[in-house]
Order: structure tokens, then C-alpha cells, then sequence
């Protein structure tokens, strides 16, 4: 059998003003902003990171904030929802958390159980869905902004929206995924990550919904950790598969290559290495604009134009 993705390495999305994105992800979610840079893609764009303190794959959310950007809709196919994993017995807190933060301006909706564990399910302001769900996994708290017996421990899981939900489980298995369980419209993939107690879950929704539009409020990509297998042999497993695999590209702080499934969803293998202290030392991550080489020359004209984001340390 060859070897898997080592699970969830990141999921990226998109969002609107990035002030508001900040103050979401680290002041109400408790996460770790770890790195401030620009789209590889578009520099007068933000690309902005939230994990654990020490910025491990796994624990990964990142947006691409683009103030004057069309608000999106969720439907296929995309990534319809990225769930968190925080302790068993912290539904309520969290509930009663972003139920009072309206200063946010997120929409929580009642608990619900799925597979027997209990997921609190909320949009933040700019629509993105994003869930809880209680799990026994091994991570430490991402940081101590929230009381370790509440706080998230990294990613969960993702939910995809697929125009072929067959194409996309067979994707699925590319990428060492097996069927794991099926509750209503909900099949369930996993693959063991970096610990038993920590597999790689991925949910594909079984039924018709709208066609979605890319935009703020929708999720862009998710990737998978490219484990022990080199990104070359990845490559050469997505084209097997009669994918069209990008080239090898440098994200800085990885290593990736990108394909979009014959059911519409774009995934991504990633690297552990270099990592985010390439650029910052692990204190500091965060904590001012880094840039790519070959941007770095117009470094004074970004600051100028790139909206000023704070982020509050304490």
C-alpha cells in the first residue's frame, strides 16, 4: 500500500476586510496569527495565516482578504464548510461564546451531533462557514488566549460540495483516503494522520445544491500534507489518476502542487518544510509584513497601498 497524505495541512479562503478577519480568528477563536504576507498571485492582496503558536501544519486556516472583492455563494463546487477541533464537553462554551460576540458579527446556529460527536456550527462575518466539533485529538490548545479545557486544537475536518461526488471520493483515494462512515447525505473519508488519534477526516456531500460563486464569504482550497512522499511522486500520482497536476510550486513557507478534481474541488499537497520561522523568528511570527523575493523590491509601495492591519498580543 503506498503512503497517505499526512493529513490536513491548511485550508484557505477568502474574506473581506482584514481587520475583521483578525480580530475573528484570534480575538473571538483564540488562534495564533502567524504570518502576514501577500498573494504570490497578487500582491496587493493580503495572504494571511492563523494556527498554534508554534505555526504546525494542521492547525492552518489562511484568507485572502480582498476588500473590494464580489461576495461569493456557497454551493458546489466548493468547500462548503472547515471544522475545528476543540475538547469533548466545550460545545456549550463555545456556543454561549459566539453567541454573545456581536461585535463580530457572527451567525451561530444550535449545536447538532454528527457521527456521535457534537459540532457547533457558526459564519463568521464574511459568511465563511466554519464548525466545532468536540474530538479527542492529541494536540495541545493552538494557544492560551482561551482556556486550555475549551480551545481549539487545529483542524478537524473539511466539507465538500461536489458536482460528482463519485469523482471526488475517487480523488479521495488518490490521496490515500478510505470510506469511513455515512450518516443522511453526509459520506465520510478519513486517513490516519500524524497520530491515530488525529486522521485526516473529509466529508462529501451526498445531494443537489445551487451552484456556488467564488468570492468573499467561500473557501478557496484544502490541503493535504505531502508525509514522507515527495511532491514529485504526488505530481506523478495525480496524473496517473488522469488529473492535470500544476507544476511544483514555492509558497516560501512550502513546497505544493494543486489540482482541481472532475468534480470541481481544488486541492493541494503541501510541505512541512521550510516552515513559517524561514522569514520570522518563531516570537515574532506575525508581527510585521513579510513579503516574497521577488516582491520585496516594491516593499514601500505595498505598505503604502496594503490596508493597515493590529493585531492585539495580549
Amino acid at each position: 500500500m503506498r503512503d497517505p497524505v499526512s493529513g490536513l495541512h491548511h485550508v484557505s479562503a477568502i474574506a473581506g476586510d482584514p481587520q475583521a478577519n483578525v480580530d475573528c480568528y484570534t480575538d473571538v477563536l483564540g488562534l495564533r496569527f502567524v504570518k502576514r504576507t501577500v498573494n504570490f498571485d497578487y500582491e496587493f492582496m493580503y495572504h494571511l495565516y492563523y494556527g498554534s503558536e508554534s505555526a504546525d501544519p494542521g492547525t492552518l486556516l489562511t484568507f485572502f482578504p480582498y476588500q473590494r472583492g464580489e461576495v461569493g455563494r456557497v454551493g458546489q463546487p466548493q468547500p462548503s464548510a472547515v471544522a475545528l477541533a476543540v475538547p469533548e464537553g466545550s460545545s456549550e462554551y463555545w456556543y454561549d461564546r459566539l453567541a454573545a460576540s456581536d461585535e463580530f458579527e457572527v451567525v451561530v446556529d444550535e449545536p447538532v451531533e454528527r457521527f456521535g460527536d457534537a459540532v457547533v456550527r457558526f459564519r463568521d462575518h464574511d459568511g465563511v462557514r466554519v464548525e466545532l466539533v468536540e474530538s479527542d485529538s492529541s494536540r495541545p490548545p493552538a494557544t492560551d488566549a482561551i482556556p486550555a479545557e475549551y480551545a481549539v486544537r487545529g483542524l478537524d475536518s473539511v466539507t465538500l460540495r461536489s458536482t460528482s461526488v463519485y469523482h471526488t471520493a475517487a480523488t479521495l483515494e488518490v490521496f490515500g483516503f478510505d470510506l469511513a462512515d455515512q450518516e443522511g447525505d453526509r459520506v465520510r473519508y478519513e486517513v490516519s494522520g500524524e497520530s491515530e488519534a488525529d486522521p485526516a477526516v473529509v466529508d462529501i456531500l451526498d445531494s443537489e445544491s445551487e451552484y456556488g460563486k467564488e468570492g468573499i464569504g467561500t473557501i478557496h482550497h484544502v490541503a493535504f500534507g505531502a508525509g514522507d512522499v515527495p511532491l514529485s511522486e504526488w505530481r506523478d500520482r495525480l496524473f496517473d489518476a488522469g488529473l492535470e497536476p500544476t507544476r511544483i510550486t514555492d509558497r516560501r513557507y512550502f513546497e505544493s502542487v494543486y489540482a482541481r478534481d472532475p468534480g470541481g474541488i481544488l486541492f493541494e499537497v503541501a510541505t512541512t518544510e521550510p516552515g513559517f520561522t524561514v522569514d520570522e523568528d518563531l516570537d515574532e511570527l506575525g508581527s510585521s509584513l513579510q513579503l516574497p523575493p521577488q516582491y520585496e523590491g516594491d516593499r514601500e509601495m505595498l505598505e503604502s497601498q496594503l490596508p493597515e492591519i493590529v493585531v492585539d498580543r495580549d
